[in-house]
């Protein structure tokens, strides 16, 4: 292949990158706690001026470091004059995906003959459902990701260039990493590294005298924060560090968080590849097995064997999955993003599997096109089934509310339905086994790419506006144009998170402040109790809320009250 055609699929996955996420990343409110709980922080940083550890959500620092939202509160003074709204607090996720695809890219093309290979890993990087939502959320996990791959991607670099120099680049994304999420920023990359040259027969102290620098230098720019941060609040962002990184790692939280047993991985790394992991199960009936009568013993040797006759960048990369998998498996602490790094590395290996297939098991490819083809005509009926509104009389009337904003059509939800039935009629016309090659395994991904793309901008976004607290916002905020919006939440970690961002940051908690007179936000199963203990206050309804709130899975009750006097 000519080193042309190299460029043309870098332009073509750029393309598609941009295309795929950029156009759905502010077409849907906030609705979940996390992301207005990482978004308020850049509006901090703007309001206040402070970009070192700003007050938020009535006076909490930040539980993660400012990388993130330093390049938010960045994005929305370059591109929306200063003020955080959904698309630029998305906006790093997604160039963070966009960045890691097309790097992976230029790594395994560089490294391969095979560039075809190379541009299917990233596709299927792209396409994987937890990368996809990962990449569309304003979260910190892609952000982290991306430099943790980036520093690996230079660390092999400079293994290639036999340790000389100072990986200058890997200690400044090590940095990043560190100032994004914390000290695994510079563990990860540094553990992967090490394990790596050890297997390429390294000597030991040079590995660990080499790594030890670049760790101890990737710590300094993390520590002026850090010493910056310490001198502003002193003990109480102390002990958020040790119980943020080191009590989650040891299991030693003051509070569960996301406790799972070690298989979880397995299954929701097997979730995370979706629709890919079902290729990859059909095509094990297809697949031909042979009795070797080798002992389980023989077995691992030649297992061994084959994985040190491995080429340099599959060891590193096969070295990446595992190093970083056993790393998340030891504390209870367990959610699917921290497995973001691994899934570059995974998309290559189910790249070179898938480019197998299409060689010598046609038969799973076709049966997995079938199969996606009649899951995307499941969806294209069931789209016209909600947009009529067929469904309303047989629902809850919980559920019809979600669902009835469908029922208005318009032209993008034509021009969806249509290439849809164009994408599904390629794919699925594909008759001869022998006839299909690589075009047919690119027609099935674009054929999954369109019914992810409009889910994105058909589907999703009229779900998840009504599911948003975003309404009960601008009620709030016409009731309270300016000033302090008080609430009270029982748990103590919980906030109206959803209600603080679109109110810029007003909500304050009430018993921390006691006022004489205001708004009151509340959910209806605390009132009771919540006006039990301040009897020294009339509380009037002003409103509830018609539907469970995003934050407290409550519905949210209005209240104006007023202090009474002694005399009373």
């Amino acid at each position: 292949m000519k080193p042309a055609s190299k460029n043309i699929l870098f332009g073509l996955l750029f393309v598609i990158c941009l295309s795929t996420l950029l156009p759905v990343l502010g077409l849907s409110h906030f609705h979940t706690k996390g992301e207005p709980r990482e978004a308020i922080v850049a509006v901090s940083m703007l309001q206040d001026g402070n970009w070192i550890l700003p007050r938020n959500n009535g006076g909490d620092i930040a539980y993660k470091p400012p990388m993130y939202h330093w390049l938010t509160a960045l994005t929305s003074s370059v591109f929306n004059q200063g003020e955080v709204n959904e698309y630029t607090s998305r906006f790093p996720s997604a160039l963070a995906t966009i960045i890691i695809a097309c790097t992976m890219f230029l790594f395994y093309a560089k490294r391969s003959s095979n560039y075809n290979a190379a541009f299917l890993s990233a596709i299927l990087f792209l396409s994987a459902f937890e990368v996809h939502r990962a990449a569309t959320a304003a979260r910190v996990d892609m952000v982290l990701t991306v430099f943790i791959v980036l520093a690996l991607f230079q660390l092999y670099r400079w293994y290639e260039n036999g340790l000389k120099g100072f990986p200058l680049w890997a200690i400044l994304y090590m940095s990043a990493a560190t100032l994004t999420k914390g000290p695994v920023g510079i563990v990860l990359p540094c553990l992967v590294a090490g394990v790596f040259l050890l297997l390429r027969k390294e000597p030991f102290l040079r590995v660990c005298g080499k790594l030890i620098g670049a760790a101890l230098a990737s710590c300094l720019l993390p520590a002026l924060w850090y010493y910056v941060a310490y001198q502003q609040a002193g003990k109480e962002f102390l002990d958020l560090i040790i119980e943020e990184n080191f009590d989650r790692f040891t299991g030693n939280m003051s509070y569960s968080s996301h406790n799972a047993p070690p298989f979880y991985y397995l299954y929701i790394t097997l979730a995370g590849f979706l629709p890919w992991t079902l290729l990859v199960g059909i095509s094990l009936f297809a697949l031909s097995y042979k009795r070797t009568g080798q002992t389980a013993k023989g077995w691992l040797k030649g297992l061994f064997g084959r994985i040190s006759e491995m080429s340099s960048p599959r060891l590193f990369s096969l070295t990446a999955i595992l190093v970083i998998l056993f790393f998340y498996l030891i504390p209870d602490s367990k959610r699917s993003v921290y497995l973001l790094p691994i899934y570059p590395f995974i998309s290559y290996f189910l790249a070179e599997y898938m480019h197998y297939l299409v060689q010598g098991h046609r038969k799973a490819w076709r049966v997995f096109g079938i199969l996606l083809s009649v899951v995307a005509g499941i969806f294209f009926c069931a789209f016209i089934v909600l947009k009529t509104g067929w469904l309303d009389t047989y629902l809850p009337a919980d559920q019809s509310y979600y669902l009835s904003s469908f029922q208005s059509w318009n032209f993008w939800d034509v021009v969806c339905l249509i290439v849809l039935v164009l994408l599904i009629h390629d794919v699925y016309k594909s008759r001869d086994i022998q006839s299909i090659s690589n075009r047919y395994s690119f027609s099935v991904i674009t054929l999954f790419f369109w019914v992810q793309f409009t889910l994105d901008t058909a589907v999703l976004p009229d779900v998840l506006n009504r599911k948003s607290d975003y309404t009960l916002a601008q009620q709030v905020k016409e009731a309270v144009p300016e000033g302090p919006i008080y609430s009270y939440i029982g748990s103590p970690m919980m906030r109206f998170f959803v209600i603080n961002f679109y109110t810029q940051n007003r909500v304050v908690d009430f018993e921390s402040h006691l006022p004489q007179e205001g708004y009151l936000l509340v959910g209806e199963r605390e009132y009771e109790g919540f006006a039990a203990r301040h009897t020294d206050y009339t509380f009037d309804e002003m409103w509830k809320s018609p539907q469970r709130g995003n934050d407290i899975r409550d519905i949210v009750c209005m209240y104006r009250f007023n202090r009474k006097n002694e005399s009373e």
